[in-house]
C-alpha cells in the first residue's frame, strides 16, 4: 500500500487527484498508477486503470494470481476491470470518503481488504474540500 500511497502523492503533486494503485503478481509490483484525468484529460484515467494498463499484457494466470491496492475504494469502472481479469484480492487504503460497489465485489468472490489508513483518508478529504468541484467531475455527480 506503500507504493499506491506514493502514486498518489505524485498524482497530487501534478495538479491531480490523489488517488494510486499498483498491481502486484507473485509478490512483484508489476503495475504502478495513479488517477491522471486531469492531467491527461481522459475521462477514464482511474488510478487502477493506469496501474494495469502500466502492467501491460499479462496472462490471464498472472490476473489470478495478482493483488490490486488502491488508496480509495474503487469505482464501478475500475471494479469492473478487476473482474474482467479475475484479479481475486484488491487492498483497499479507505472507504470513507468515497465507497464503491464492495459488496458486489464481495459477491463475484473477489476479496477485499479495508485497511482504513489515515493518511489516505486525510489525502482525499484535504482534496475533496479545497477542489470539490473537480472531485464530483471524477466520480461522475
Amino acid at each position: 500500500m506503500d507504493a499506491a500511497v506514493e502514486e498518489a502523492k505524485i498524482g497530487l503533486a501534478e495538479g491531480g487527484i490523489p488517488i494510486g494503485s499498483v498491481l502486484v503478481v507473485d509478490g512483484e509490483v508489476v503495475g504502478r498508477g495513479h488517477n491522471r484525468r486531469v492531467q491527461k484529460g481522459s475521462p477514464i484515467l482511474h488510478a487502477e486503470m493506469d496501474a494495469i494498463d502500466n502492467a501491460g499484457r499479462l496472462t490471464a494466470s498472472s490476473y489470478r494470481r495478482s493483488t490490486l491496492y488502491s488508496t480509495l475504494s474503487p469505482c464501478d469502472m475500475c471494479s469492473g476491470t478487476a473482474l474482467l481479469y479475475a484479479i481475486p484480492t484488491i487492498v483497499i487504503g479507505e472507504n470513507h470518503t468515497f465507497k464503491g460497489p464492495e459488496s458486489y465485489l464481495r459477491s463475484r468472490g473477489v476479496d477485499l481488504m479495508v485497511l482504513d489508513r489515515l493518511d489516505c483518508v486525510t489525502m482525499m478529504a484535504d482534496f475533496i474540500n479545497a477542489q470539490p468541484e473537480l472531485w464530483f467531475e471524477d466520480i461522475g455527480e
